[in-house]
């Protein structure tokens, strides 16, 4: 018996236990494997197996067929519906930082795509969810806690925040143990606030992770420049001209943080009127939702740098 013979009866025998549609997309892995060019049609059978395999929650193999998929050259609709699924797999299985990977190369090949915000929303919720939660991803380091350490010490070594070490090893206080580890996020944030928009936009290491609506000032009242964070404060008393107004007033307009800049006088802060958030209406601060205010403030330590631009 030749070899033809032999490789149809294979081929014949698995069809009859995988189906046609299986057997060809194992050719085609095989293709890929040794680096052969998936012809047009050969992609699509292979796209095809994989929304099948996907839609039966056979995600494991439908993930190696969309990769085959996005690793092709084209950027169609294939490549888009195959990103999109990837991202939906891995967020299922619980490994956000690969979903992350799968939207932030959506956005660069799609930009213009009806749901980009959406997308661009998802995408940002799962850095800062990975930014506060024990997952080490790229640009964070595992530090060995040693004896006599504490937070404020190792936080000020490392330039980052002892709220964010807390919070990223899900410490309920401030008690360390020598000998074990802690993620530490010694990237260096930066804030951008294009008044235009009324967007606070977060940078790491020159990356945007999130953006905020925030307010600003009435009559174009918020000072442009680049400035740095000085103080940062919980629910400080206000001074307000001729007047010091306590958190629970009424009259209280800085809601729950507040971080003030090296222009005096001036500052990021909450308030107890989140439907202002998105207009110019401020006395000259940069104003967010206290939620918003709240992780901002987790995040960047004193001394990071803010840009307010036109």
């Amino acid at each position: 018996m030749n070899k033809k013979i032999i490789l149809t009866a294979v081929i014949v025998t698995l069809a009859a236990l995988i189906g046609f549609g299986a057997v060809r997309y194992l050719v085609l892995k095989a293709k890929a494997a040794r680096k052969i060019t998936m012809t047009a049609k050969q992609r699509d059978t292979v796209y095809k197996y994989a929304k099948q395999q996907y839609l039966n929650n056979e995600f494991d193999t439908a993930q190696k067929a969309f990769e085959y998929v996005v690793k092709d050259s084209a950027v169609d609709t294939m490549t888009e519906d195959a990103l999109l699924s990837l991202a939906a797999i891995f967020e299922a299985e619980g490994v956000p930082d690969k979903a992350q990977t799968q939207y932030k190369q959506y956005m660069e090949l799609f930009p213009s795509a009806s749901n980009v915000q959406e997308i661009q929303k998802k995408y940002e919720d799962i850095n800062i969810s990975l930014l506060l939660s024990p997952v080490i991803t790229k640009g964070d380091v595992e530090y060995t806690i040693k004896p006599g350490d504490n937070l404020t010490r190792i936080a000020k070594q490392y330039g980052t925040t002892i709220d964010l070490i807390k919070a990223a090893n899900r410490l309920k206080g401030d008690v360390i143990i020598p000998g074990r580890t802690l993620k530490i996020t010694p990237s260096k944030f930066t804030i951008l606030v294009d008044k235009s928009q009324n967007i606070l936009f977060l940078k790491r290491d020159g990356e945007i992770i999130k953006t905020y609506t925030v307010s600003t000032g009435t009559n174009n009242s918020t000072p442009t420049g680049t400035f740095t964070i000085e103080e940062k404060l919980t629910s400080p008393l206000w001074y307000k001209i001729g007047a010091v107004v306590k958190p629970d007033s009424s009259d209280y307009e800085l809601g729950t943080r507040w971080m003030g800049l090296s222009k005096e006088g001036y500052g990021i802060h909450g308030t107890k009127e989140p439907e202002s958030i998105g207009r110019q209406v401020t006395r000259g601060c940069v104003r967010m939702v206290n939620s918003d205010v709240e992780e901002l403030y987790t995040i960047v330590p004193s001394g990071t740098e803010v840009t307010i631009e036109d």
